[in-house]
């Protein structure tokens, strides 16, 4: 599988050009778990500014609500209750709850640290047909700032990458904000970086955008635009949520 490494000051330019190398150098193959083909890479994306703006790219599926609700389900763990209902084999809010104490306090102990990790891969993903598809994150602070690296088993490029790599990054802000130290760079890996064929063509269309569009007409700013929007939109979600816990 061909390796492909992109590098960006702001998240978008990064996974602008993820989605680029992915539609240019993808080894298209056989998905038989789903049934289907895929086009594939392996992908490392290095955000050198993850909070620069502008933060948000206009190419993923969903709106200002639908990344708010996300953003709260892996911070928040607004939906953990469906695990309970038995619903859900897992959240990845519940995987790492516990685990962020530690990380605050190991690099706390020695900011120099490099056993800051937490663990997302359980037992319970062994031989499991929805296994988790985030691995683990390690945090570093280096030059005074906090970085992240994730790791991704498998990562749906249009349809996951960015929302993930979006609330990861207000995880690391989270992180960063307990420590009193600035956010620093942003990795974020995937091993099997992929399109199913039933999205081709929106790849394709994400690609003709970002080649015949400038960058301000393919993204958003997040504070005083988005940030404010997706906080208008969390009355509305937690009301849906109340109502599928009562279900």
């Amino acid at each position: 599988m061909k390796e492909i490494l992109v590098c960006g000051t702001t998240l978008p330019q990064a996974y602008h050009k993820a989605l680029k190398a992915l539609e240019e150098e993808g080894q298209t193959g056989a998905c038989e778990d789903w049934g289907c083909s895929q086009k594939e890479v392996s992908m490392t994306m290095v955000v050198e500014e993850p909070l620069a703006e502008p933060m948000i790219s206009r190419l993923f599926i969903g709106g200002p609500s639908e990344l708010e609700q996300y953003r709260m389900e892996m911070l928040d763990g607004i939906l953990d209750f469906e695990i309970e209902k038995g619903n859900w084999k897992y959240t990845y809010h519940d995987r790492i709850k516990d685990q962020i104490p530690f990380i605050i306090e190991e690099l706390k102990r020695s900011p120099s640290s490099r056993r800051a990790v937490m663990t997302v891969r359980t037992p319970e993903d062994i031989g499991s047909d929805d296994p988790a598809c985030m691995q683990h994150l390690q945090y570093f602070v280096r030059d005074g700032k906090l970085d992240c690296k994730v790791l991704f088993r498998s990562n749906d490029a249009c349809k996951a990458s960015f929302m993930n790599a979006f609330a990861i990054i207000m995880l690391q802000k989270r992180i960063a904000d307990a420590l009193g130290i600035p956010v620093g760079t942003y990795c974020h890996r995937a091993n099997s970086y992929h399109c199913y064929e039933k999205d081709f063509e929106m790849l394709k269309g994400y690609v003709k955008r970002i080649e015949e569009n400038d960058e301000e007409d393919i993204t958003f700013e997040y504070e005083g635009d988005w940030e404010e929007i997706m906080a208008d939109a969390r009355p509305a979600i937690l009301a849906q949520v109340e109502i599928l816990r009562q279900q």
